[in-house]
């Protein structure tokens, strides 16, 4: 290829997948998934990226962002994703609009590794030998049946020796069976492999440094936005009195919100998603900056989107295996990883870029837009 080589096409499409079962964190309860694909098109590669999104991330794309990237260098991506930031400016950045913006950077991110026949990790450079996973799921809508199972998969049968389970239910109001589930939770997995625990914000301060106490008898080593993460201050406050690690960060859709969350000594982990901070391109800026100030990075979900990023930085902790997002991303493509022994290495796949290619034909039936 030459430098020549312009982005020709960008196209969307929209995939809803049904859960295989319902599912609930401590704020939330959902029944489906939607995944927001774009696909840019440059002489003779396609790249594809993706965000878990509604549908209107589609739209954005469409409207706001196609004419700012189409014409465009195809291995100049961060020139592209300051151009969509600016064009978003008057939707307002946060959110959808952010979504929208890491789509289109990952499939961006995609043709130029494609277009250089590399790995994309290869094309980053790896900072690491491999990365490090954990098994998400047990939502606090399974039985103990459903949980145990789940979790013992992880653990016994893929050998992953971190997993994560859900509390918080019902906004905190069920915090004796949040506890029961956290102790059935450690009878599962036994005593050698780590166990986290996510309350998706939805305890009070003081519920929170009372469930921590707890949770410490349990051997939780990470526990995950205890109280809202848009109250920095407190979070930084419970973080000074439990001993498991506090985590924060899947909300960021700015790099100032990392760097507020940072300054505030609100996590031993900052948690970054790729889908939804600004793509690839803001997520490397992220780690760089959680690494100035000698702090963890972890990617949040979507694990294929992160494998090949989290292999570039040195402060990365592990990565979200994500029980929807591993489903879907399984239906939806080939060339997907495989997490047995704990650890992922997305370097030296048959595909270049991020390895993956849509199946169009298990897709279809997904398709709304």
């Amino acid at each position: 290829m030459t430098r020549k080589e312009t982005v020709e096409r960008l196209e969307t499409a929209v995939y809803t997948v049904p859960t295989d079962a319902p599912e609930a964190d401590g704020t939330l309860s959902w029944d489906s998934t939607t995944l927001v694909l774009a696909t840019v098109r440059c002489g003779p590669v396609t790249g594809i990226g993706y965000t878990y999104a509604p549908a209107a991330a589609a739209r954005v794309i469409d409207d706001l962002l196609a004419d700012v990237v189409v014409g465009r260098p195809a291995l100049d991506v961060p020139g592209m994703n300051e151009a969509m930031q600016r064009a978003v400016r008057n939707v307002g950045l946060p959110g959808v609009a952010a979504q929208a913006v890491s789509a289109v950077d990952i499939a961006l991110w995609d043709c130029k590794a494609r277009l250089l026949d590399l790995s994309l990790a290869d094309l980053l450079g790896a900072a690491r030998e491999d990365v490090p996973v954990y098994g998400s799921g047990g939502f606090t809508t399974y039985d103990a049946e459903r949980q145990d199972r789940q979790l013992r998969g992880w653990a016994q049968e893929q050998g992953i020796p971190r997993v994560k389970i859900k509390i918080g239910e019902s906004w905190g109001r069920c915090e004796e069976r949040d506890l029961r589930r956290v102790a059935a939770a450690r009878a599962s997995i036994g005593d050698t492999t780590e166990l986290f625990v996510d309350a998706n914000g939805a305890y009070g301060a003081k519920q929170a440094v009372r469930v921590a106490a707890v949770l410490a008898d349990e051997g939780v080593t990470w526990f995950e936005e205890p109280v809202s993460s848009d109250h920095l201050t407190t979070l930084a406050r419970i973080r000074d009195r439990v001993t498991a690690d506090v985590t924060a960060g899947e909300y960021g859709y700015t790099l100032p919100y990392f760097e507020h969350m940072l300054a505030a000594g609100a996590v031993d982990c900052l948690q970054a998603d790729v889908t939804r901070c600004g793509g690839i391109t803001v997520w490397l800026r992220a780690a760089a900056l959680a690494q100035a100030r000698g702090v963890d990075i972890s990617g949040h979900c979507a694990p294929h989107a992160h494998a090949h990023v989290a292999m570039a930085v040195p402060n990365l902790r592990h990565l979200e295996w994500f029980h929807d997002h591993v489903r879907i991303e399984r239906l939806l493509f080939d060339g997907v990883l495989d997490p047995v022994g704990g650890s992922i290495d997305p370097r030296g796949r048959t595909a270049p870029g991020l390895g993956l290619t849509l199946n169009n034909e298990r897709a279809q039936r997904y398709r709304v837009s």
